[in-house]
């Protein structure tokens, strides 16, 4: 596992980074898991990078996503509060490629217990080649015009089913070769920009919620 820490002492939120497929060299030194972990991290969350079993040093063997989502749900009990006396802060899930998958299905999981990360960004998003589930529309899936692992065609696909939109980077292919400081600043943007709109829901909220 490697943690990302931000320069301030106490990190806004928690961000768990998946990595692509595993039997197709994936880990958590991957470049696109690694330039999502250094974004997180400047904005002032603790990113959470770690191997699916059975990659490095890790025990088990590639389950097909059931494990890994059993291995991250662990993960992020485990690291949700730091130190354990503190209160739970905010949560963001972000995966790319066979990751997206996963982390697709925690976030499901998530808003089944009442308890929704607050970003999910997916990058690469596995439509097709596995079934990913649907997400909140306030999702961040980033895409390259040009990746031929996962067709830009099955992405569009499955976003109509969840009316989730989909920013396509001109160009791109499926590891986002030259196109890494585009993924950045669409990633930072994104946050930045989700940020502002959930401290003005829940400027609004208050007062409503304490007038009479």
């Amino acid at each position: 596992m490697v943690l990302d820490w931000p320069n301030e002492t106490s990190p806004v939120g928690v961000a768990h980074i998946a990595h692509p497929h595993p039997l197709f060299g994936g880990s958590l030194t991957n470049k696109v898991v690694a330039t999502l972990a250094r974004v997180f991290a400047t904005l002032g969350w603790l990113a959470v990078r770690s191997n699916f079993r059975g990659v490095g040093a890790t025990e088990g063997e590639h389950d097909d996503g059931r494990g890994e989502l059993d291995d991250l749900m662990h993960l992020v009990e485990r690291v949700a509060w730091l130190p354990p006396t503190t209160p739970a802060v905010p949560l963001a899930l972000a995966g790319f490629s066979f990751g997206s998958f996963v982390v697709a299905q925690a976030a499901a999981q998530l808003q089944s217990l009442g308890a929704p990360p607050r970003h999910l960004v997916l990058v690469g998003a596995a439509a097709g080649k596995w079934p990913m589930p649907g997400v909140d529309p306030g999702a961040l899936v980033i895409h390259g015009e040009q990746d031929e692992t996962i067709l830009l065609t099955d992405v569009f696909a499955w976003a109509r089913g969840c009316d989730v939109p989909v920013v396509v980077i001109p160009g791109a292919d499926h590891f986002f070769h030259h196109r890494l400081p585009m993924l950045k600043k669409l990633v930072s943007r994104h946050l930045l920009g989700a940020g502002a709109e959930f401290e003005r829901g829940a400027t609004a909220a208050g007062p409503a919620a304490t007038s009479h």
